[in-house]
Formats: structure tokens, sequence, C-alpha cells
């Protein structure tokens, strides 16, 4: 059974920990990874979010993606079942034992999920307004949901649908 869903204030110390693991993967992946950036609600300062450091990694060719996994794994990340949103990548979450505390979504560069991740995260940084309707709609959901990790994703998903969709309207 899946552990409850907690959300927590901004933590800055976020930042920090994203760097070490941007770092940690840049220098074990050899060159295939060209980039890791910082997504999700603790990329995004001051929300309210789960206090899980999510990141994306982009590698240029595709058979650098079986050779990057191979070394995240090796950091005490795990292979995980990608969520329904996702259909161009491999996600990890470390530890492998316990509650998750970081997730990559390692994708080629050129990939939709790239894409569609910083542009969310770009647009909650440059929009407060939006990023303040999207941490008070999370809270709402996550509150409805009971804390359950499978109703809290399914309507953050419905609500990031909808962003997505003023994003494509509007940028």
């Amino acid at each position: 059974m899946s552990l409850p869903v907690r959300l927590s204030h901004y933590d800055p110390s976020w930042r920090q920990e994203f760097e070490q693991t941007r770092s940690s993967i840049l220098m074990s992946c050899s060159g295939w990874v060209q980039s890791v950036e910082h997504i999700g609600g603790t990329a995004i300062p001051g929300l309210i979010a789960q206090a899980i450091v999510d990141c994306v990694a982009g590698v240029v060719a595709p058979e650098g993606l079986e050779a990057a996994s191979t070394a995240i794994e090796g950091l005490n990340y795990r292979r995980e079942k990608l969520p329904t949103w996702v259909d161009d990548g491999i996600l990890f979450t470390k530890p492998r034992h316990g509650p998750t505390t970081h997730r990559i979504f390692l994708t080629r560069i050129d990939s939709p999920l790239w894409s569609r991740v910083l542009r969310v995260r770009d647009w909650l940084r440059e929009h407060p307004e939006v990023a303040y309707r999207f941490e008070d709609a999370k809270v709402k959901q996550w509150k409805a949901a009971g804390g359950d990790p499978c109703r809290y994703a399914h309507a953050k998903a419905i609500f990031f649908a909808h962003l997505e969709d003023q994003i494509h309207t509007t940028g």
C-alpha cells in the first residue's frame, strides 16, 4: 500500500537538493545526459508541494537512455512504472527502499515530455497568480482525496490538462 500524500510549505533547501542531484547525475552519466532541469512543485519558489525533488534528465542520442539508466540506478534509484501522463521516458525514484524523496524522468531532450514539463514549470514561474491558483487547487484536491495517492494524482492530472490547454491558447 502506498503512503499517504503529504504536502509541505516551500523549503529553500529543495533548490540545493536539486543542485546536488543534477551534479551527481551529470557526473555519473558520463556525457550521456546533457541537461538536468528542476521541475514539479519544489521547483516553484513559495508554493506548497510534496517534499519530492522532481527532475527531468535529457539525453540527445536514443542509445543514451539505457546507458544513463544504468548509471542512475547506481545512484540508489529504482525504476518505476510511468504515470499515465508520461509516454516517452523512464521514471526513477530514490531511495530504492522507503518513502520517495527524489524522482527523475529520463527522456530525450527533443521529446514531448521534455517540452511539456519545462513549459509548465516556466509558465508557473512567470505567472505567480496561476501558480497560487494551482497551489490552492492542489491543497483542495489533497484534502478531498484524504491523502490517497491515486485519487490525488488523478485530480492533479486533470488540473494539469487544463493548465496545458491554457498555456497553448495564451502562450
